[in-house]
């Protein structure tokens, strides 16, 4: 593998930061509404699970006394 120089390096760093392309702001609104759209659906499911669970667990453990 050929070492290439601290110049040509920053040359190819700088010409495939050219290719970046940023999303909008509207875009980014909407990708950030989405995630909090989804974060808290899976907060609800995995309370839902937690406390079946739990019931599960205390009703099993009460049979043990």
């Amino acid at each position: 593998m050929a070492k290439t120089s601290i110049g040509e390096f920053v040359n190819q760093v700088k010409s495939e930061a050219t290719k970046i392309v940023w999303p909008t702001g509207r875009e980014t609104v909407q990708t950030t509404i989405m995630v909090l759209i989804m974060t808290t659906i899976l907060a609800l499911f995995f309370v839902g699970v937690d406390t079946v669970f739990n019931a599960i667990v205390g009703w099993l453990t009460s049979l043990a006394r």
